[in-house]
């Protein structure tokens, strides 16, 4: 429904403090302008108490009526986080039963937190029993848990999760490249394809769990690149199931996510989720831009828009539980391990680095470093030391064992060439340590060593600096993990790959000033304590509830469906009928070169081609005669006499400056111009810098029509696109249209230049007026209007026309007036319109609209 409101006033010093109800609210905007803003009605609903409800009481009841807003009551909710994996290992005891492990740390710790919200885990259970009473025993024991178990094969599983999970979208999502002796024999590319269809098996099957246990109201926060299809699988069953996903990984640039055979569908797939989160900005921006150049999708600061849904993206960087690491520094085992410590390396500076022995982990590049370190000032021999912890990680695998050698390798050398009989510089452990164990070792140390080359978060830094209120020692970070871009106001940031400057950085670490240190431990834990992994899961779970109301508040700007039904009977029930068809993109295929990367420029050019039945359609319309057809378009005259030259409908060209009436004997065949002359003498100019722009971008061209000049650019890359166009319009504005009387309409892939006043609304005003001039006012009397259409915001004033809006100052009497009065010698009708028995339904910005109905209306 179409509807407007007065702008309302700001209240000024003076104004009164009495609280605003509705009936002092109708003349404000009805849907605010900031997010914060369209939230706060929400937000006050939910925190007020029951003693502060005197004066809201109205705005409820407006509510209800005013916005459809679905209710939220936090109290007794449900969470269901689905996980690849259960937070807990399944075991059999040595009587037979099972037993049961829950993990502590991680997301367990941060649901833990939550309030208001009952949890449900859905996740593999880390085992595969099979269907029976064993199954049954074990299935019944982990739901008492809360738990959900998903079943999966051996043979699933493998090529799921150590296949297409681990072998190519996480070194992907790491910035390792699909390995290129992976593609030598035909066997290799099957694989890939067989652990792909794997992928969406177990998605399939996680989504058959969450299906089965899911309950209206309940949240579902999806996590990881494990189960990236899986927000789609839930929204096609339930489109109104909130649904988030969290990615723990970094999220690569679109110039290394390109690369993956998949992209596409994996990218949709995620973005059916209302809410996307990742670590830190950068990894959303990327994602963004993966959607924006892969996808042809337009990012905005909220997220990605696909057909006027919008997935919301943000960061959410995650932390820790430093009351955990508090809490085990007071305890007896703690403070052992940490007296036993002190006496082992008295008299010794401490390094700490503790890694998963793997790749993106930057081990070797941090041993190198301290040899360089050690190499360069010799006066620290002896005085510090590195304590490497390495935790063993597929061990199954190649390339692991190669890297174990290779560190193995280059300890030994380190400690042969430095070492004594009383020292050794790099004390290495291929084993974890325990919680306590760790704990000591955090508090102990002086210096902390990362040195990532990629990494979502790298939570060791949260431990370290949670475990360092004494002791304030240095943090070394690497640039590339996640944590750099919260902890590195108060760390030193290195770049691994550059041995010179973390051995400088070492050097730096070491020779710290006392109240340098402490300086930046504060910066560090304050950070650490108030951005703590139950903040991240509140505020996670808060801002998918949050996007879910915007949402609805959204739909409020949606125009509804077109009620085929009623479209149908007020078709049987009228006796003459107006139909208005836009041309691209209504009665041709909407095409977006993004979209199709895979296609070349004739495959995309003949989907704008319109299909033969569309026109057998057109042609069944025609040959009843109480339907006047017409095809309205922004493109040059010729194309339309091209496409709809043998059916005798009405052609409306250049966005209805010229019209052609329907073939018959008793009708004019020649084009007609429905405005007065119109300046050209701007065409000559503005087409230079429309062509110069055409040569500094590929594959955007120029359509050149009589009154009007198109930069089209949907077939260019889309970034540069925009920055071409933004470009183009200062041109424009600052040189050969500044004082020419045309105007620039901007569409979503263009930047079109035509005259002023010209709009599709004011054009089908006069055609109405031609239609009465030649076949007599009756013809013009429509009881029906069919109006469907994607145009510009600039050109939807035709959808008022038909609603009866005033247009140009002409209003709905004057133009039926008009019609009346029509002289059969008239050239110019500038105002005229039928007086439908309904009107056509408006719509947002570049959506198409429609709408019919039944009914009389008197002359």
């Amino acid at each position: 429904m179409r509807g407007g409101t007065s702008p309302g006033g700001e209240a000024g010093p003076g104004a009164s403090s009495t609280p605003q109800t509705p009936s002092t609210a109708r003349a404000a905007a009805t849907v605010p302008a900031s997010r914060v803003d369209r939230l706060l009605r929400e937000r006050i609903r939910k925190s007020r108490s029951a003693q502060a409800l005197d004066h809201l009481d109205e705005w409820d009841r407006w509510e209800q009526d005013f916005v459809p807003l679905e209710r939220v009551e936090p109290a007794g909710g449900r969470l269901i986080v689905v996980a690849n994996r259960l937070p807990v290992t399944c075991s059999k005891d040595s009587s037979g039963r099972w037993k049961l492990q829950i993990s502590a740390g991680g997301l367990v710790s941060a649901l833990m937190g939550v309030n208001n919200y009952s949890t449900l885990w859905i996740g593999w259970p880390g085992i595969y029993v099979k269907p029976g009473r064993d199954r049954d025993a074990l299935a019944a024991m982990l739901q008492r848990e809360g738990y959900i178990p998903v079943w999966l094969e051996s043979g699933l599983l493998d090529l799921y999760y150590n296949g297409f999970c681990n072998s190519v979208l996480w070194q992907l999502f790491h910035y390792v490249p699909l390995q290129l002796d992976g593609w030598q024999r035909v066997q290799e590319h099957q694989t890939l394809q067989m652990q792909w269809g794997a992928y969406q098996q177990a998605n399939d099957r996680f989504g058959e769990v969450v299906l089965a246990v899911y309950q209206p109201g309940d949240m579902v926060w999806v996590q990881d690149y494990h189960l990236m299809l899986l927000p789609s699988i839930l929204k096609n069953a339930v489109p109104r199931a909130k649904v988030g996903w969290f990615l723990h990984t970094p999220f690569p640039s679109s110039e290394i996510y390109r690369t993956l055979p998949v992209r596409e569908d994996v990218l949709r797939a995620t973005l059916r989720a209302d809410l996307i989160g990742f670590h830190t900005y950068d990894y959303a921006r990327h994602f963004i831009s993966s959607c924006t150049r892969i996808l042809g999708l337009e990012g905005t600061p909220e997220g990605v828009e696909d057909n006027g849904s919008v997935a919301r993206v943000a960061a959410f960087p995650i932390g820790i539980d430093p009351e955990r690491f508090a809490q085990a520094l007071e305890t007896e085992e703690v403070q052992m391990n940490i007296a036993k410590l002190l006496n082992r390396y008295a008299g010794r500076k401490v390094m700490l680095g503790v890694d998963r022995l793997d790749m993106i982990k930057g081990i070797p590049q941090k041993l190198l470093a301290f040899e360089k370190f050690l190499h360069e000032h010799p006066e620290w021999r002896d005085k510090v030391l590195l304590v490497q912890i390495a935790v063993p990680s597929r061990t199954d695998v190649p390339e692991y064992q190669k890297l174990r050698s290779m560190v193995h390798e280059i300890v030994g050398r380190i400690n042969g060439a430095f070492g004594t009989l009383t020292y050794v510089p790099i004390h290495h452990l291929d084993r974890q340590l325990s919680f306590h164990e760790l704990c000591a070792l955090y508090a102990v140390t002086d210096v902390a060593l990362i040195t990532s080359l990629r990494d979502g978060m790298n939570l060791v830094s949260y431990e370290y600096v949670a475990c360092q209120a004494d002791n304030a020692g240095v943090l070394v970070l690497s640039e590339f993990a996640g944590a750099a871009q919260s902890l590195g106001a108060g760390s030193i940031l290195v770049n691994p790959w550059n041995i010179n400057d973390v051995a400088a950085a070492i050097e730096d670490a070491l020779t710290m000033s006392e109240e340098e240190r402490r300086e930046r431990h504060r910066q560090n834990y304050m950070h650490v304590a108030t951005h703590t992994a139950q903040t991240w899961a509140d505020t996670f779970i808060s801002e998918l509830n949050d996007t879910h109301i915007e949402a609805d508040l959204r739909l409020r700007h949606t125009p509804p469906e077109l009620d085929f039904a009623e479209v149908v009977r007020g078709y049987m029930d009228s006796t003459r009928r107006l139909i208005v068809l836009g041309y691209n993109a209504t009665l041709t295929t909407a095409v977006e070169a993004p979209r199709q990367p895979k296609r070349h420029y004739d495959q995309i050019k003949a989907l704008t081609r319109v299909n033969p039945r569309i026109l057998k359609c057109l042609e069944e319309l025609c040959a009843d005669p109480a339907n006047e057809v017409v095809v309205f378009s922004g493109s040059e005259m010729g194309k339309l006499e091209e496409t709809f030259g043998a059916l005798p409908v009405w052609l409306a060209a250049e966005n209805g400056v010229y019209v052609r009436p329907p073939k018959d004997k008793d009708l004019p065949e020649e084009w007609k111009c429905l405005f007065d002359t119109l300046p050209k003498e701007w065409m000559e100019s503005v087409q230079l810098v429309l062509d110069y722009f055409c040569e500094r971008t590929p594959r955007s061209f120029v359509e050149v029509r009589d009154t009007s000049l198109v930069w089209n650019y949907k077939h260019a890359d889309v970034e540069f696109g925009r920055l071409q166009a933004r470009d183009l319009l200062q041109h424009l504005w600052t040189g050969p249209i500044s004082n020419a009387p045309v105007e620039i309409i901007q569409g979503g892939r263009s930047v079109e230049v035509r005259p002023v006043g010209v709009t599709k609304g004011l054009a089908m005003q006069r055609i109405l007026g031609y239609m009465a001039t030649i076949r007599g006012r009756q013809a013009v009397h429509f009881d029906l209007v069919l109006c469907i259409g994607h145009l510009l915001a600039r050109d939807e004033n035709m959808y008022l026309l038909f609603e009866g809006h005033k247009l140009e100052g002409v209003t709905r009497a004057d133009l039926r007036a008009a019609v009346q009065q029509a002289a059969p010698t008239s050239h110019n009708i500038s105002s005229s319109t039928p007086t439908p028995a309904a009107a056509a339904a408006g719509a947002g910005t570049g959506s198409a609209a429609a709408a019919a109905a039944g009914g009389q209306t008197p002359p």
